[in-house]
């Protein structure tokens, strides 16, 4: 119902409402601002004959510039970056075809670090931060901050709380 209103109102006296906006007086531009004429044009002979005469003090001094350019030799760069990269072995191989054979120094995997966790959550006196640096090759650094920071997924299942519970009778 409101629709309907509304589409009345809008279209009430429209053609006369269009005619009054277009015999409306248009708004003037502004006006243009005077522009400075660039110098002479370049057909102009004298320009021309500017292009065409040399100048003796700027050859002359042209003529003492010496430019003497070696180009570096040519170096041949790896693919592979300069550096070798050193890996070690997985400590993990129960999964055979689907274990990743080695990796990198310096870096772990997801599953040995799930195990390095595990271990030192259970044995916090065996598996101290200096062995578990040793034993994966990585910095005490990034190993006592795998420590503090890495939390693995704790599933915890709450018991529901049912208002509505029925007390058995």
């Amino acid at each position: 119902m409101g629709a309907r209103v509304t589409r009345v109102f809008r279209n009430f006296n429209l053609e006369s409402r269009a005619t009054r906006e277009i015999s409306k007086e248009k708004p003037t531009s502004a006006p243009r601002h005077p522009v400075a004429r660039p110098g002479p044009l370049p057909d102009d002979p004298e320009i021309q004959e500017e292009i065409r005469r040399k100048d003796d003090k700027l050859l002359a001094l042209l003529k003492e510039v010496y430019v003497d350019s070696i180009d570096p030799p040519m170096q041949v760069k790896d693919k592979g970056g300069s550096k070798q990269q050193e890996y070690r072995l997985t400590k993990l191989g129960h999964l055979r075809d689907l274990d990743i054979p080695s990796i990198p120094k310096g870096k772990i995997s997801v599953v040995e670090v799930l195990t390095l966790l595990n271990n030192h959550k259970l044995s916090p006196q065996t598996w101290t931060t200096e062995k578990i640096a040793k034993e994966y090759n990585i910095d005490l650094k990034e190993v006592t901050s795998l420590l503090e920071f890495f939390i693995p997924f704790a599933v915890e299942i709450f018991p529901p709380k049912d208002r509505k519970a029925l007390k058995p009778s």
